[in-house]
């Protein structure tokens, strides 16, 4: 069902007053979709219209909702109707939760959980932010090595409805150290009589409790993992990062990214839904610091006045040149932070990319000097074609180099390469390109005067 659509029938049946029969009408729809429809209705109407679906899809739809309403939702809908929805979460959901409340909701929140449910939130919410152990989920299956095929296909038949996923198993020892993992369908396929121990894999891929978000999305990624094992400092098997929890990761720092090429740094939330204040404040400091270091372009132009009002045509070309430099190093910034980012490159690759990137820049340049040459002779003649497509050759040899340069600079100081990218590179490159091109021109045109 269409978005529209969706919230036209939520709407409706809110109007109407019938709600017994949406669930019924929407058996089919996602959780995902309905969660963007209800996303519009203020929290009271959103309370209304969830609470008319079962239990098990009320958990679904409220882990897709966003933060702020989810917050909102525990605020303010009483204890004894949200408690239900609490206890249908899963334990990395509702550990996330549980993070977002006020201390005043935990101390509420708490009692009302069963002692084995308020301890895994506990213990899953002590975890730093940004680590495995802040996204993992304790609901995961557990098979002991000494079990037949067939007795370990009927425990997984009997915890499937409380685990978060069944299609992969983790081998344990007594001490619930983390042995093998295998696959239901390596399950299935195996003899009955076979021992779990003879057709699991050894020693799986696994991160710790510790090991950064953005490390275990990768590791997700590269091996295609339906979900990755965390184990703790005495290698214990203590959750599961599955591949969906993963990917969130990997999407919200595709995301931080991009908006640290722009200098915005980290926006929690949605851009829609953010405040005036936390956009400005979040745009406004790095745009009052690239406005000083732009001060030396303008500080470029004042030391080469006197060429300029003896050859008043380079000026026709000042933007041309610098905004190619910018551009040829925003491309180069742009590669460089996202291998890095994806582990394609390392620090040590730093001389062999640079090399690459004078050949390249270079024959950038020398294709950018041939196409501006000819619109420097119309303009200004031979020698201001000459000057600035020398120029041009090497204000995108210069900028690619900065661009391709900065990010493994500030990787070597342990800072984000992200930050590297956009306008920081582009002002140095404008700073660049001003001095190199003014330089050029004062070297060769007074001999000509």
């Amino acid at each position: 069902m269409e978005p529209l659509v969706l919230i036209h029938t939520l709407r409706a049946a809110l109007e109407s007053g019938d709600l017994s029969v949406l669930h019924i009408r929407l058996a089919d729809t996602h959780a995902a979709d309905l969660a963007g429809a209800l996303a519009e209705f203020s929290t009271e109407h959103l309370w209304q219209l969830l609470s008319c679906f079962p239990l098990s899809t009320q958990a679904d739809v409220f882990s897709y909702l966003p933060e702020d309403q989810q917050v909102e939702l525990a605020h303010n809908v009483s204890r004894q109707d949200f408690m239900p929805v609490i206890r249908q979460m899963s334990s990395d959901e509702r550990a996330d939760l549980f993070n977002q409340l006020s201390d005043a909701q935990k101390q509420a929140l708490l009692p009302a959980l069963a002692q084995a449910e308020r301890d895994d939130v506990l213990s899953l919410s002590a975890y730093s932010e940004g680590t495995a152990g802040a996204i993992m989920s304790s609901d995961y299956a557990m098979l002991s090595p000494d079990l037949t095929a067939a007795q370990a296909i009927e425990v997984l038949r009997n915890e499937a409805p409380d685990k978060e996923t069944i299609y992969l198993s983790y081998v344990v020892d007594q001490d619930r150290t983390l042995i093998g993992a295998l696959s239901l369908r390596e399950l299935i396929l195996a003899p009955t009589y076979a021992l779990v121990d003879d057709v699991m894999k050894h020693d799986p891929i696994h991160v710790k409790v510790d090991t950064a978000q953005e490390e275990v999305a990768t590791l997700v990624a590269k091996y295609d993992l339906i979900a990755i094992p965390v184990v703790n400092a005495q290698g214990q098997l203590v959750g599961i990062v599955t591949h969906d929890d993963a990917m969130d990761v990997a999407a919200a720092e595709a995301t931080e990214d991009f908006h640290k090429t722009a200098t915005i740094g980290k926006l929690e939330g949605s851009v829609k839904d953010a405040k005036i204040s936390l956009l400005y404040r979040k745009r406004v400091v790095w745009l009052v610091v690239l406005v000083f270091g732009n001060i030396f372009s303008g500080a470029g132009l004042a030391a080469f006045e006197q060429i300029i009002s003896e050859h008043i045509a380079l000026l026709f070309f000042l933007p041309l040149l610098i905004a190619s430099s910018g551009n040829a190093g925003a491309q180069a910034g742009t590669l460089m932070v996202r291998a890095l980012a994806t582990g394609d490159i390392k620090l040590r690759h730093w001389g062999k990319m640079l090399g690459k990137e004078v050949l390249v820049a270079g024959l950038l340049g020398i294709t950018m000097a041939i196409a501006v040459y000819a619109l420097g002779y119309w303009r200004g003649g031979l020698d201001i074609a000459l000057v600035v497509a020398a120029t041009m050759l090497i204000v995108v040899l210069v900028g690619s180099l900065v661009g391709l340069s900065l990010p493994f600079l500030l990787s070597r100081f342990g800072m984000d390469p992200a930050t590297a990218s956009g306008p920081l590179i582009t002002s140095i490159a404008d700073v660049a390109g001003v001095v190199i091109y003014f330089s050029i021109a004062s070297w060769y045109l007074p001999a000509l005067v």
